[in-house]
């Protein structure tokens, strides 16, 4: 597989795993991690799977030359650089792990390119956060421009208190660290940007588009996505299955990765 160099430098691209597998698993981060986040789930498929890996433009290290914010401000940008790699690399009927935006990111690219992806998993997911007439997102439009008021007047304090809500397990703190760290290493410029784009989004009316087999993933006490909208993807996504992770916060993968590695292997064995 060879990709386009400026593909490769825009998205950070690495490959890794069997690479002799006819089978490849493509990993999308989410706000304010990077492909490293996927550390302690990689391993558990790197056997039987050729693994791809990306930073999303303005994470990690992406080429940061390539953020424009006009562009940035809606998804489907974040969709077509995705569809752009699977193109570059030759992919179809992969496995795609989607956590938080990317899920969304993931679902938009499956619906643009059929047969891109066979399996998805998605993992601390949602269509909308803001809460609407007979929808609960979890946030009220107040609360999110508190919270981008927060990011612009102060984004260091702001970055400590969220990491440590978003993150939860209190008797981890290292975990929270080592979030605040990754939040930290962003241009607040950027992170505001991509905060705004991800929280003003809504991609509720594709759902019932979609086609593939879809695996979601919920955590306990998740600020960012509650429960109800786990169940509501569930409801409209046809062809998929919710499984509520033991584990507390937005980011499993990290605190609990013995958790999502068995529940995305039962279900691929499926």
């Amino acid at each position: 597989m060879i990709a386009s160099p400026s593909i490769f430098r825009r998205n950070n691209i690495k490959i890794a795993g069997n690479l002799e597998s006819t089978k490849t698993m493509v990993f999308g981060h989410g706000f304010g991690t990077d492909q490293r986040i996927w550390g302690k789930i990689v391993p558990a498929f790197s056997e039987n799977y050729r693994i791809v890996l990306y930073d999303n433009v303005g994470a990690g290290k992406s080429d940061l030359d390539c953020f424009i914010p006009e562009k940035y401000r809606s998804l489907d940008a974040y969709a077509d650089d995705l569809q752009e790699i699977c193109s570059a690399l030759q992919l179809k009927d992969a496995v795609f792990v989607g956590h938080s935006v990317s899920g969304m990111i993931g679902l938009l690219a499956a619906l643009n390119v059929p047969g891109l992806f066979s399996e998805m998993v998605l993992i601390g997911a949602s269509p909308r956060y803001l809460n609407d007439k007979n929808y609960v997102g979890g946030f009220h439009q107040a609360e999110l421009d508190s919270l981008y008021f927060q990011m612009r007047a102060n984004y260091v304090e702001w970055v400590g208190g969220f990491s440590k809500v978003a993150m939860r397990n209190d008797h981890k703190p290292d975990l929270s660290k080592e979030f605040e760290d990754s939040l930290l290493s962003l241009r607040p410029d950027i992170s505001l940007e991509v905060a705004k784009s991800i929280f003003q989004s809504d991609f509720r009316l594709i759902l019932k588009f979609v086609e593939n087999k879809v695996l979601i993933l919920q955590a306990q006490k998740d600020i960012a996505v509650p429960q109800e909208v786990a169940e509501y993807l569930h409801a409209r996504i046809k062809d998929s299955k919710l499984v509520m992770v033991n584990a507390e916060g937005h980011y499993p993968h990290v605190s609990a990765p013995e958790e999502v590695i068995a529940a995305i292997q039962d279900f691929l064995a499926l």
